[in-house]
């Protein structure tokens, strides 16, 4: 059964999800047979051409089924015992009820909140004909003005021709990297780094320098030295809690990085995803930098990812037509609907609501990982969506992930972040995923058990 390749029913559902059922349904016609142990998942991944995680999702649904079962070092394999009735698709609540992989805000559960952003959904509803119309590229004239009032909580007040309503921080991303950078051209940024940034490089086939940095953030010598040397097009910095590791650039250090900017007229793409968590951020870079920083501003990690939905500021005007341009080829448009959401929600107050809530919540939630963690090592803040933690000496970051795998529990390891060197022994453990702070303490513990030598799988 190393062979065995599905049929995929190619339904709409997400492809974890067809391959869970493909399990089930030749199980029932007898093509797997009980005790039969299936392709190993990156070979799986490579014969149906999806990626690693796709295959990896399928087979811990197909375990949560009841189908098959895994043991580490050995493999997965069909349930000697008789498979029991079919279940229906993953319930994604369900899925996320102790997720430690995805590194999610935690989603708001308090009554009046909730009402709140119902209401704000319902009178966009009021409006709903006009919204499904096409709209500016650039978003609609009342989203722009919106998005002035929620970046001036980030020290921005850009001249509102600089600003664009762009479909999220990645296809934004895109946008603007493909417009700076050719294939074969080279990009800067954070030895590790946030993994999208990645995929995004691969396909636009860009490259990646990783550059050197100490406690503050990317060492302004080695910024000014790489430019000299590599000839990059960009600098790309997530600079406030960075994904993965949590660090944030202190002011200071912004200001010696836009200083080396200025002096060779380098462009930054500034990622500025949990920017907007923190009560007292530092003043982003793009504020010490205008003429030549394209400021993200992403709503996923302080509202909610649903959306869509991040606001831009490009260097000048012409970047914001040209950024325009690129989103029309690439999205058309952002959302007219979830624009005209998060526009409503920022002006009748719910946006900040939400934020403070998320702000809370991620701070108990971090609390709560330090008390459980107790002899382990991390790197944390205190309003952070995830930790970056060091394994202790003789623990294998994919062994842990298999055990933990065996539990539903996913961690994403060092390798999925790590431009420069090789990676370390660290996985991001993320905190805002779980539906319950009672669910993440379970999985937390577990973790702790296992590293601890007190929990094993079979």
């Amino acid at each position: 059964m190393l062979n065995w390749s599905p049929e995929l029913a190619q339904n709409g559902q997400p492809r974890y999800i067809e391959i869970a059922d493909a399990i089930a349904r030749d199980i029932r016609a007898g093509l797997l047979a009980p005790g039969g142990r299936l392709p190993p998942q990156r070979r799986l991944a490579e014969r149906l051409g999806l990626d690693f995680t796709t295959i990896s999702r399928a087979y811990i649904e197909a375990r949560s089924r009841g189908l098959v079962e895994s043991h580490v070092g050995r493999g997965t394999f069909v349930r000697a015992e008789a498979a029991p009735a079919p279940v229906p698709a993953a319930d994604p609540s369900r899925a996320r009820e102790q997720d430690l992989a995805m590194n999610l805000p935690p989603e708001p559960d308090d009554p009046e909140l909730l009402a709140a952003m119902r209401d704000g959904l319902a009178a966009t509803a009021a409006d709903l004909v006009p919204l499904l119309r096409y709209q500016s590229p650039t978003g609609a004239e009342r989203d722009r003005a919106a998005a002035l009032v929620w970046l001036a909580a980030r020290g921005l007040a850009p001249d509102p021709d600089r600003i664009a309503v762009t479909p999220g921080a990645h296809v934004t991303m895109c946008a603007i990297l493909s417009a700076l950078a050719a294939p074969g051209d080279v990009l800067l940024c954070e030895a590790v780094t946030y993994p999208g940034l990645r995929s995004i490089a691969a396909k636009l086939r860009l490259g990646l320098v990783g550059l050197p940095e100490d406690a503050a953030g990317i060492l302004p010598d080695a910024l000014d030295a790489a430019i000299r040397d590599r000839a990059p097009k960009a600098l790309y910095l997530n600079p406030t809690l960075r994904n993965p590791t949590t660090h944030t650039i202190p002011t200071e250090r912004r200001a010696e990085i836009a200083e080396v900017l200025l002096r060779h007229g380098l462009p930054l793409v500034e990622d500025d995803a949990y920017g907007f968590v923190p009560p007292s951020p530092p003043v982003p870079i793009a504020a010490l930098a205008p003429s030549l920083a394209w400021h993200i501003g992403g709503l996923a990690k302080c509202i909610g990812a649903g959306l869509r939905l991040a606001y831009t500021v490009a260097p000048d005007s012409r970047g914001a037509y040209q950024l325009g341009q690129s989103i029309r080829t690439l999205a058309v448009m952002p959302s007219a609907i979830t624009a005209a959401l998060a526009t409503r929600w920022i002006e009748d107050g719910t946006a900040d609501r939400i934020r403070g809530f998320i702000r809370a919540e991620a701070a108990a939630r971090q609390a709560l990982a330090a008390e459980v963690l107790t002899g382990l090592t991390f790197e944390s803040d205190p309003v952070a969506f995830n930790l970056w933690l060091r394994l202790p000496e003789g623990a294998g970051r994919a062994e842990l992930m298999g055990r933990m795998a065996g539990r539903d529990i996913g961690l994403m390891p060092s390798d999925a972040f790590t431009v420069a060197g090789p990676p370390g022994e660290y996985l991001r453990v993320c905190l805002g995923g779980a539906i319950s702070r009672e669910r993440l303490r379970d999985g937390l513990l577990f973790m702790s058990n296992t590293l601890a030598g007190q929990t094993w799988l079979g």
